[in-house]
């Protein structure tokens, strides 16, 4: 080799660990109908949550983090797009065979946040539950993913029958044999339950475990399976930069606990409760050993890692708390919106903070962009703002005044601390209720009728933004 061309290999060489170097990597870690009550950092003793809670001391804690839905599908949207989806006309969930509508899905004129790191020079891995369209055409390796393991639909069995060493609860409507309340198998691995009114859903019916377009056959835990498919790929890119998704779908139904986690919260005498603190436990070891992947290969300080829940938790489904919060998924209350909320970046963000002022999901895409001197699209709204300023006190004021969310007639609008919303249940009132959240966050004291200005002027908020989205272009009823 000539004196010339090693110059020029070095200088080639240079330059790309340079480019690496000047880009963080990205990691998004997203728990699935995760309460606001449940880690360790928000409050809960009973279930231990070292390592989720490990971001929060050596990060920043968000007790305002907001999704833009207040359920699975909808909210990824956003968290994809860094756009309210209610300005593409994505408002809904598609769940079972409705995944499988070739209308039901992340439209594609939609950019997603791989597609943006893609093109600013990132590897882009996807490890998880997808839930932005069943179909061929919405598979996440064509929406910017490098990689992508996992299945496309609403949820997943861990394990699927006979539901080897595992504790799994399932909801009937009838139990086996007729009658209702809790039906236990002999060795009590199997339990059925009658209190929701409904049977579990066919989770796996047309939904198979994919590695990029093709299906393979899994058979460990799921949850364990997503970490062992993200720490790989930590592995093998450690040299460039990389976005890693990693959504998984613990805690979201079924329940199903492993044999260690049980054993581990034999304490606990509600098998419920118990399955689910198996669950839990389960996810946050999974966390850990990402962030024990990223120590090892020394990546922590070039790092950017946020966590976060896609909505409220479903309380009688899986136990999953909400306190202080009224209501959880489904509602427009603050249950099923506001979510736990982290980001960590060691020697960039400080440490062991707490955040007070309202942020929302869809500001990660906005920061992840602007570390990344990515693309956008000059033609579109985009409503996630870059965080950092904030996080390291530059800017003193609040990332955000105004906050909107639309589910069909489920509605609300926050500016500032006052929130306006429509909660509407089946055959009930969907007449407006008016909060002040800086004194009442439990939402207990309706201000609607001795508060008729700030009313009057938060529904005319409402009408002024609500008029900036569009009708959905997919609904469950087919309209």
């Amino acid at each position: 080799m000539t004196p010339k061309r090693a110059l020029l290999l070095l200088a080639l060489f240079l330059s790309a660990s340079l480019f690496a170097a000047e880009k963080p990597n990205i990691v998004l870690l997203v728990a699935d109908d995760l309460g606001y009550g449940e880690l360790g950092c928000q409050g809960n003793p009973e279930i231990p949550t070292p390592h989720i809670d490990s971001l929060a001391r050596n990060g920043i804690r968000f007790t305002q983090g907001y999704v833009t839905a207040p359920f699975c599908s909808a909210s990824r949207a956003g968290l994809m797009t860094g756009r309210y989806q209610t300005r593409f006309g994505y408002e809904f969930n598609p769940i079972g065979a409705k995944n499988e509508d070739p209308d039901a899905g992340l439209p594609l004129g939609e950019k997603t946040l791989a597609d943006a790191l893609v093109d600013a020079g990132y590897i882009t891995g996807m490890f998880g539950k997808w839930h932005l369209g069943g179909t061929a055409k919405y598979n996440p390796i064509r929406r910017g993913f490098d990689e992508f393991f996992g299945f496309l639909h609403e949820g997943h069995y861990f394990v699927p029958p006979p539901y080897s060493n595992t504790t799994t609860w399932l909801r009937r409507k009838v139990l086996p044999g007729g009658g209702e309340g809790r039906w236990i198998s002999k060795d009590e691995k199997l339990i059925y339950s009658t209190h929701m009114g409904n049977t579990e859903p066919d989770y796996d019916a047309d939904n198979p475990i994919f590695r990029a377009g093709q299906p393979v056959e899994e058979h460990a835990n799921l949850t364990d399976a997503f970490t062992r498919e993200a720490v790989d790929f930590i592995d093998r890119h450690a040299d460039k930069p990389f976005f890693l998704y990693l959504p998984y779908n613990a805690v979201h139904s079924p329940l199903q606990g492993a044999d260690e986690y049980m054993e581990r919260f034999a304490h606990i005498e509600d098998i419920q409760r118990r399955i689910f603190a198996a669950m839990l436990s389960n996810l946050d070891d999974s966390v850990g050993a990402v962030l024990a992947k990223l120590r090892e290969e020394g990546l922590e300080e070039n790092t950017l890692i946020f966590f976060i829940s896609d909505n409220g938790g479903p309380t009688r489904e899986l136990t999953s708390s909400n306190l202080p919060l009224r209501d959880g998924k489904g509602s427009v209350y603050e249950g099923g919106n506001r979510v736990p909320f982290i980001v960590q970046w060691k020697d960039s963000l400080p440490e062991n903070q707490i955040y007070e002022n309202p942020v929302l999901s869809l500001d990660i895409f906005a920061t992840a962009v602007a570390l990344a001197n990515a693309k956008t699209d000059p033609k579109k709204t985009y409503d996630g703002v870059n965080l950092m300023p904030y996080l390291t006190g530059k800017d003193k004021t609040r990332p955000h005044e105004t906050l909107f969310w639309r589910v069909d007639t489920r509605t609300t609008i926050r500016v500032g601390d006052w929130k306006l919303l429509r909660n509407p249940r089946r055959g009930q009132s969907d007449a407006w209720e008016l909060y002040d959240l800086s004194n009442d966050i439990s939402e207990s004291k309706n201000l609607a009728s001795t508060r008729p200005e700030k009313l009057a002027s938060m529904i005319t908020t409402w009408q002024s933004l609500n008029a900036e989205m569009i009708d959905p272009v997919w609904t469950p009823r087919g309209r």
